[in-house]
C-alpha cells in the first residue's frame, strides 16, 4: 500500500543547500505531510479519457468537447478555482487543422531513371502552409547532413549553400561523434555524447529547413536515434495541426516529411553515392553539403480548417498576499491522436498511458493543493495543454500567451505518462542537472527512500519532448521527471525492457489502452512526488535557477532583471 500522509519533516538545516524549507516570511523551519492521493481515482479518470466514447481527444473533434467538458467539471470538483483571470478555466489556442490527400506519390528522377515512393509506406509528408495544395516540382536534393548549424561546436552543416528552392535530405538525431580517445564511445564534449540536444530533434530540422528557404525538408527515418519505429510516423498522415504566423506559415517550406531508410539508401544509389559513407562523412564539423544530382516532385492537396482548440486551467490560489501573485504551474498535455488508421482493426488511439494518466494525476493533484487547510503561499496552476503530440501547440502557446506574467513564474513540474506498473527505487529526471529543480527533487526523493536517476535513455531526447519545453525555451526552470525503472518485486533490466516494448508496440498506436495488470501505486507515489516539489517550490526563499552553463540561464536571468 502506498504511504498516504507520511509525516516529512522538511529541516532548513538538511535542505539549506537549495534553499528549501524555510518560509519567506517568517523564517521558521516548515514540516509537511505526502497528502493521501486516491490511486483508484487516478485510474478511473484514466478509464474515461481513454474510453471509446472519447474517441482519442483529437483537437478540433467531438472528443475535444468531452474531454475539456470531463477535465473542467473534475477541476470544479475537485475545488480548483477558474485559472483564467477572465473567470473561465479556458485558454483558447487558435490553430489550423491540415489533411494532405492521401494518394500523394513522392517521386525522384535523374535523366531517365525515376523511382517513385508510395505514400505511407515509403514516406510521409505533409505542409505547415495555410494552402489548399502545395507541390515541389523537380527540385534539386541536397544532403546535408544532421542539418545542424551549432556554432558553440564550430559545427556548420549548412557550408557554402544555397537552398532556396531545394530540397533538403537530413538524418535524424545529433551527429554521434566518436570519442577520440575511446572510439566505442560518443564523445562528451560534442552534442552532449549521448545525450540528444534539440539539434537532434525533427521540429529544428523543419526549422532550419525555413531558415534557408527550402522547398522541402525529408528526414531519412531511423529507429534508434529517432527513438521510435516508422509506425509512429505513419501515424501522422491523419490531420496535423499548428499554430498560425501572421504569414500563413508560408515562410515554411512548402512540404515537410521523412523517407525511409530503405528509400533514402535507394535515393542515394541512384545518385552514384554510397549512403553509409557519406553518413560516415557527416559525423565531421568539416562536412560539406553534398548535391544528389536528383530530382524531387510531390504534390500534395489538402483539406483546411481552423479551430480554436483549448487549454484547460484551474486554480488554488497562494495564501500570502506577498507571493500569490507569483506561480507554480503543473503541466500534462489531454490531447491525442483521435480517429486514425486502424491497428489490429481498432481506429481509436486512446493514449492511456499518453497521456490520461498524466492528466488523471493533474487533477488529483489539484485536488490535494485544495483539500490543504493552509494553501501554499504562492498560486498553483494546474495547466492541461492541447496539441502535445502535434508539436507542443498548447503549452507553446501558453508560453507566448501566458494568461500569468512568465517573470513571476517560478517554476514548471510536467507531467507526461504516469508510471502504472508498480513502485520503483528511482525516479528519472531527463535533463537533470539543469536547474535548482533538480535538487528539490532530489530531496523530495530521499524523504520517499528513493533515488533520483538521469534519463536512461537520453539519446531519445525527452528534454525536448514534452510540454515543460516551451516554457524552458523562455527561461522558466522546469522539472521533467518520468517513472523509474528499477521496480520493486521485478528482475534487474525489467523496467528498460517494459519501456521498449511498450516503446515498439503500443506508443501512438490504438493499443495504449487500460490494462488489467495496471498497479497504481507506483503512479500515486510518484504524484505525491510532484506534489511535494510543487508545494517546496510555492513555500520557498529563493527562485528556483537553471544552472550556469544551461542554454536557458541567460533568457531567465535576462527577464528577472526587468
Amino acid at each position: 500500500m502506498t504511504r498516504s500522509f507520511v509525516a516529512v519533516l522538511v529541516a532548513a538545516v538538511a535542505l539549506a543547500a537549495c534553499g528549501l524549507g524555510q518560509s519567506q516570511s517568517s523564517g521558521t523551519q516548515a514540516s509537511v505531510a505526502f497528502p493521501a492521493i486516491d490511486g483508484g481515482k487516478v485510474l478511473e479518470h484514466t478509464k474515461t479519457l481513454a474510453s471509446d466514447e472519447f474517441e482519442g481527444r483529437a483537437p478540433g473533434t467531438h472528443g475535444e468537447d468531452l474531454t475539456v467538458a470531463y477535465i473542467t467539471e473534475q477541476y470544479k470538483k475537485a475545488g480548483l478555482a477558474p485559472g483564467n483571470p477572465d473567470g473561465t478555466y479556458i485558454q483558447k489556442v487558435p490553430m489550423v487543422g491540415i489533411v494532405p490527400d492521401q494518394k500523394a506519390v513522392l517521386s525522384f528522377r535523374k535523366g531517365a531513371k525515376e523511382r517513385k515512393l508510395t505514400w505511407r509506406d515509403d514516406f510521409v509528408a505533409w505542409t505547415k502552409r495555410v494552402a489548399d495544395a502545395v507541390s515541389v516540382d523537380q527540385s534539386q536534393m541536397v544532403f546535408v547532413g544532421y542539418g545542424v548549424q551549432a556554432p558553440e561546436f564550430n559545427w556548420d552543416d549548412y557550408k557554402g549553400i544555397d537552398l532556396k528552392g531545394k530540397t533538403m535530405v537530413v538524418l535524424v538525431g545529433d551527429p554521434p561523434v566518436p570519442d577520440p580517445n575511446n572510439p566505442s564511445e560518443l564523445d562528451p564534449r560534442v552534442f552532449g555524447g549521448r545525450a540528444m540536444t534539440y539539434y537532434g530533434r525533427w521540429t529544428y530540422k523543419y526549422e532550419m529547413g525555413e531558415k534557408f528557404g527550402a522547398a522541402a525538408v525529408l528526414i531519412v527515418h531511423e529507429t534508434d536515434p529517432a527513438g521510435y519505429p516508422f509506425t509512429v510516423v505513419q501515424g501522422k498522415t491523419a490531420e496535423q495541426f499548428s499554430l498560425v504566423a501572421p504569414d500563413k506559415n508560408m515562410s515554411r517550406a512548402a512540404v515537410e516529411g521523412w523517407i525511409t531508410l530503405d528509400q533514402a539508401k535507394a535515393l542515394f544509389a541512384m545518385a552514384g553515392k554510397d549512403y553509409d559513407a557519406l553518413k560516415k562523412s557527416a559525423l565531421s564539423p568539416d562536412f560539406k553539403p553534398v548535391p544528389l544530382g536528383v530530382t524531387a516532385s510531390v504534390s500534395l492537396h489538402n483539406t483546411v480548417r481552423t479551430i480554436d482548440s483549448r487549454n484547460v486551467i484551474g486554480k488554488i490560489e497562494g495564501s500570502d498576499p506577498a507571493l500569490k501573485n507569483e506561480y507554480v504551474i503543473y503541466t500534462a498535455h489531454w490531447d491525442h491522436f483521435g480517429i486514425g488508421v486502424p491497428i489490429n482493426g481498432d481506429r481509436i488511439y486512446h493514449g492511456a498511458v499518453d497521456n490520461a494518466t498524466g492528466v488523471s494525476g493533474l487533477v488529483e493533484i489539484g485536488r490535494a493543493f485544495a483539500a490543504m487547510p493552509a494553501k501554499p503561499k504562492r498560486t498553483i496552476l494546474m495547466l492541461a495543454v492541447t496539441g502535445e503530440e502535434q508539436g507542443l501547440l498548447g503549452s507553446g502557446y501558453y508560453a507566448a500567451n501566458p494568461l500569468y506574467p512568465l517573470a513571476r513564474t517560478v517554476g514548471v513540474v510536467n507531467m507526461d505518462a504516469l508510471n502504472v506498473m508498480g513502485k520503483t527505487r528511482d525516479l528519472t529526471i531527463t535533463g537533470l542537472g539543469n536547474s535548482e529543480l533538480d535538487d528539490y527533487a532530489q530531496k523530495v526523493a530521499a524523504q520517499q527512500g528513493r533515488e533520483i536517476k538521469p534519463d536512461p535513455t537520453p539519446e531519445k531526447g525527452g528534454f525536448y519532448r514534452s510540454d515543460h519545453f516551451p516554457f524552458a525555451q523562455q527561461g522558466v526552470p522546469a522539472l521533467a521527471s518520468g517513472g523509474g525503472i528499477d521496480f520493486i518485486g521485478k528482475p534487474a533490466g525489467w523496467g528498460l525492457k517494459h519501456m521498449a516494448a511498450f516503446t515498439a508496440n503500443d506508443y501512438h498506436k490504438p493499443s495504449d489502452k487500460v490494462r488489467p495488470d495496471w498497479d497504481m501505486s507506483g503512479a500515486v507515489e510518484d504524484l505525491q512526488f510532484y506534489w511535494m516539489v510543487g508545494y517546496l517550490v510555492a513555500q520557498a526563499d529563493q527562485y528556483p535557477q537553471w544552472k550556469p552553463g544551461t542554454e536557458f540561464k541567460a533568457k531567465r536571468d535576462e527577464m528577472l532583471k526587468k
